[in-house]
């Protein structure tokens, strides 16, 4: 099962993949940043938003039981899911 979550942010697509095989991975517009290949309930992956004038933090949580949900921050202001 996989689950692929995406987002636009400031000109950038951020996109999280969860899959039972493969793991959690985060890609910056089409560039891996991050992964985490264990099997758990809860992850936590980091990243940054590069520009010409500064790099912003990226932060992505993913978790469930039933129902993979998963919460990207930008600086730590939620991006995704929109509130």
């Amino acid at each position: 099962m996989k689950s692929t979550f995406e987002v636009m942010h400031d000109g950038h697509h951020i996109q999280v993949e969860n899959s039972w095989f493969s793991g959690e991975k985060l890609y910056v517009d089409g560039q891996l940043q991050d992964e985490n290949l264990g099997i758990g309930l809860r992850c936590k992956l980091y990243g940054e938003l590069k520009s010409n004038v500064d790099k912003k933090i990226i932060k992505v949580a993913l978790g469930g039981t039933f129902k993979i949900k998963c919460s990207i921050f930008v600086e730590n202001t939620l991006i995704y899911p929109k509130q």
